[in-house]
């Protein structure tokens, strides 16, 4: 017998993918899998598109006092809800003059380019945001009436230039930061990107990196800043600034790129006699993320592509997460560190760095350090001797700018990544962090972007006594219909939402699925979701103590291990009582290949397959004739041997689910040819002419009823399979034969008369040509 459309689809899969049990152990399968149309389909999402073509690299600010979310794109600036982003929003055209796009034109750009792409969204005070647009590589900054959500509009009486706050390119990098009404900023600010800066522009102040100074600041991509108190005295706060720069190397060329973070005093106003207007405080170190080779030599991932500032309840002491790509040629990896400010500061507190000449290694600089010490802020906290920058000693001044590197660089937590992505084929693109407190203790959940409009949702959790690092992947949610890459990514604790950008919108989504895991204990415990707990019916929004509303007896959560056999231990009742484990009735014919479908709800469970003989289990494993797949188990070749009752359970951290029971009936394939012969032969006997078309075994009520032959043809199929199981037939032809019969039959009624008429003759053996030839 030829095999049907469907199981040459399930072998076409298996030859493709191949899948074995083993590698469903490995955390490299999200515990839940949405695309983008199941949680538009369960209203997951919320998806704002713009105008077309506006939201390319989009600048995203979060206002949750003004619970708005500001979005400046191409020529366009909106204002969004933090509850639904694509309800009620508002939107500001702000594109370039006509003027400045012919000047644009006339220096040699691409029209695309000579638009006001805004760059930069700050908040200004609790009224108006301070916004900066390339305007057609003529930067051009504007404060924009945001007091209120009703009221969002330019405020044309204080538009001003943009440069040094905005940069010429749209595709440039910058980062800023806003800290007591002061903007800090980390950009290029002439329009061949020849000058690197990281300026302050204040309200009656201006202070920048020195102009072509390449020990500063050498060919930098700024990535992120963010401004960190070291202790209780505000005179004593930094910035900091996170870039990738190129390094000389011993021959002069700058082809290595290393990771800095670079830090400044919020109060510096530089020199008063030399430095003037120049950081008197600027220092720089590397920040290193690696793996240990087995020769010694380390593997770096030296690029930096997105940086997350996790702030937490001391505000001195945030951890720092770092996106970071290899340089490599051989291979494209990515890692994500974790940094302590504690050795962030001691980094900058050790020794500076010296070499002689740019051919020369970098050494420890052992000679005498004036006081104050350089990089050092004029704050009470070091001794009040000094009210400004302006009174440092020049020696100090002349120290900081020739040598503005720290020998030792910053080591993340553990001496080794919290995680790694290698051999994906995915580009990582974005980074944000979330702290949450569970049951067993407090995780860090990360969401990262992808290059194809799919955010991941992992933790990490560190297990001392082995010294190893775990990952698991909770979620994979695709969250743009079209595969883009995402440019942003934002944490609304308070809503618990997260806001992503990309050039084709803006989606909002809900930091958990808690009830997408399942109803039952074992699920909820082994999603080892720290947002989700059982709460003694299904699964649900954890909540620290103080903050449950329902009783803390019944809720149950293992973040850590996963371990739903100690958590559920008298809670779990038997599945097969609820009616969650299938039964199911398959037919299968000698010879031919049948597939017992089974698919565990989890795709980081792993599949067992049994066969119950009176009270013994037998394993199924994987032959010359059967073969375990992601859908089910395959028979390749079927035996009257295979018959049985099969049992397919899941397997996930040592817990044991029953999934479904199958009854495999084998019919002999003599029998079922013979049947099909004799069915065929009186079909020809009712019309010496042409043979009616026969139709399917399980008709639809609705479709007039065949020829008598055809209906003993189908009393000895039920004959040859018994009567006895004749509810379970009608249901698995109905599921398995009917539907292909009825897209067959949508099929021919959707094509012309004359085509129609042609196939079904095909059909019957005829070949009959259309009336009139294709191409008349």
């Amino acid at each position: 017998m030829a095999v049907d459309t469907r199981t040459l689809w399930v072998l076409l899969l298996v030859c493709v993918s191949p899948w074995s049990p083993a590698e469903a152990t490995k955390n490299i399968h999200p515990r839940l899998r949405l695309s983008y149309r199941e949680l538009v389909e369960m209203n997951r999402t919320w998806v704002f598109q713009g105008s077309d073509g506006a939201l390319q690299n989009p600048a995203l600010l979060l206002d949750e006092y003004q619970e708005r979310l500001f979005v400046g794109g191409k020529n366009v600036l909106y204002s969004l809800s933090l509850d639904r982003v694509n309800a009620q929003h508002k939107e500001i055209h702000w594109p370039s003059s006509d003027d400045q796009v012919e000047e644009c034109l006339m220096k040699g750009r691409e029209k695309p380019e000579c638009a006001n792409y805004i760059k930069l969204v700050q908040p200004h005070n609790r009224t108006h945001l301070l916004a900066c647009g390339t305007g057609a590589f003529n930067p051009v900054c504007t404060y924009v009436k945001a007091g209120h959500w009703k009221e969002f509009e330019l405020d044309d009486d204080h538009a001003e230039s943009g440069r040094g706050r905005c940069p010429y390119d749209p595709n440039s990098s910058v980062t800023s930061t806003v800290s007591r009404g002061e903007l800090y900023v980390g950009l290029y600010t002439d329009y061949w990107e020849n000058d690197a800066s990281v300026c302050r522009l204040g309200n009656q102040s201006y202070t920048r990196t020195e102009r072509d100074d390449r020990q500063q600041l050498n060919k930098p991509k700024f990535v992120g800043s963010a401004v960190i108190p070291d202790n209780d005295d505000p005179g004593d706060d930094k910035v900091y600034f996170f870039f990738t720069e190129r390094v000389s190397d011993m021959d002069g060329g700058n082809r290595a790129v290393h990771t800095r973070v670079a830090r400044v005093c919020a109060n510096d106003l530089g020199g008063q006699r030399m430095q003037v207007n120049k950081w008197s405080s600027f220092l720089k170190t590397r920040l290193i993320c690696s793996v240990a080779g087995p020769n010694g030599i380390d593997t770096h991932f030296d690029e930096l592509e997105d940086v997350f500032v996790l702030k937490k309840k001391d505000d001195k002491n945030p951890e720092i997460f770092g996106l970071f790509s290899t340089t490599s040629n051989v291979f494209k990896g990515y890692a994500v560190c974790v940094y302590s400010m504690e050795d962030v500061r001691s980094a900058f507190n050790g020794p500076f760095a010296h070499r002689e000449r740019p051919e020369h290694h970098w050494s420890v600089y052992e000679e005498k350090v004036p006081f104050p010490r350089p990089g050092s802020c004029a704050s009470k906290i070091n001794g009040g001797q000094f009210s400004s920058s302006k009174d440092f000693p020049d020696e100090v001044l002349r120290f900081v700018r020739s040598h503005p590197m720290m020998f030792h660089a910053v080591r993340p937590q553990h001496n080794r990544p919290v995680l790694l992505e290698t051999g994906g084929g995915r580009t990582l693109t974005q980074l944000a962090v979330d702290h949450v407190e569970a049951e067993d203790g407090h995780y860090n959940v990360l969401f990262i972007g992808t290059d194809n409009s799919v955010v991941l949702k992992v933790i990490t959790i560190y297990n001392k006594e082995a010294d190893s690092m775990e990952e698991v992947l909770l979620e994979e949610l695709q969250v743009f219909k079209m595969p883009v890459p995402i440019t942003e990514i934002l944490i609304s604790s308070k809503r618990q939402q997260l806001y992503v950008g990309s050039e084709v919108g803006v989606t909002q989504l809900r930091l958990h699925q808690c009830d997408l895991y399942g109803s039952a204990c074992a699920d909820c415990c082994l999603a080892r979701d720290p947002y989700c707990a059982w709460d003694g019916v299904t699964c649900s929004r954890y909540y620290p103590a103080g903050h449950y509303t329902k009783s803390r007896r019944s809720r149950r959560q293992d973040v850590r291990h996963g371990n739903a056999i100690q958590q559920c231990n008298g809670l779990q009742i038997s599945e097969e009582h609820h009616g969650r484990v299938q039964q199911k009735m398959v037919y299968g014919v000698e010879s031919n290949s049948t597939l017992l479908e089974c698919s565990p709800r989890s795709l980081q469970a792993r599949v067992l397959w049994f066969l119950l003989r009176g009270g013994d289990m037998e394993e199924v494993t994987d032959d010359d004739h059967v073969v375990h797949t992601a859908h089910g188990l395959l028979f390749l070749k079927l035996r009257r041997s295979d018959g049985g009752l099969y049992l397919c359970q899941s397997v996930e951290h040592g817990f044991v689910q029953p999934l479904a029971r199958i009854a495999l009936e084998v019919l002999e394939e003599e029998s079922v040819e013979l049947l099909f012969h004799r069915g065929g032969a009186r079909g020809a006997d009712e019309d010496e002419g042409e043979a009616p078309p026969r139709p399917p075994l399980c008709s639809p009520p609705a479709l007039p009823p065949g020829p008598a032959s055809t209906k003993h043809w189908y009393k000895d199929f039920m004959q040859l399979i018994g009567y006895g199981n004749i509810q379970r037939v009608e249901q698995y032809c109905e599921r398995v034969w009917c539907a292909a019969s009825d897209k067959k039959r949508k099929k021919l009624k959707a094509l012309p008369p004359k085509w129609r008429y042609s196939q079904g003759s095909e059909r019957r053996g005829k070949q009959r040509a259309p009336r009139h030839s294709p191409d008349s």
